[in-house]
């Protein structure tokens, strides 16, 4: 729809006039009314006197707190089985004759063949929801 408003040419979908009328339970002139005031086109008192009361008041979006936050470090539990897999992959590739190194004991092994520099990487996957 189409609406004039000081010699200004304003579309409004139809369809937010529909959903106001419904949900506001107005008639569509006051619909419209209400699209022209929520979009900036005209001005409401009651809006108005808010934004005055917010701008006295210093209202800022995203304002942050003076409390400084503290980082919590997560401890994590050691994982026997983990590490005693890695600990038997690293020997493995020790005896078949490769530059081993284990660089975290219950997650990585590193490598080398040749040239090249590998790193294994051991994950334990979690149990499937019920």
């Amino acid at each position: 729809m189409n609406y004039i408003l000081n010699g200004k040419h304003i579309h409004i979908p139809n369809e937010e006039i529909e959903k106001n009328c419904k949900l506001l339970q107005v008639s569509k002139e006051e619909a419209i009314q209400i699209w022209l005031e929520d979009e900036g086109y005209l001005e409401n008192e009651t809006v108005k006197e808010l934004t005055e009361k917010a701008k006295a008041n210093k209202v800022k979006l995203g304002a942050k707190s003076d409390k400084v936050r503290k980082t919590v470090k997560r401890e994590r539990k050691p994982d026997e089985e983990k590490e005693n897999l890695i600990e038997i992959l690293a020997n493995c590739l020790k005896n078949a004759g490769f530059d081993t190194e284990i660089t975290n004991k219950s997650k990585i092994i590193e490598f080398n063949v040749g040239k090249n520099h590998y790193k294994l990487d051991l994950i334990k996957q979690r149990p499937p929801k019920k």
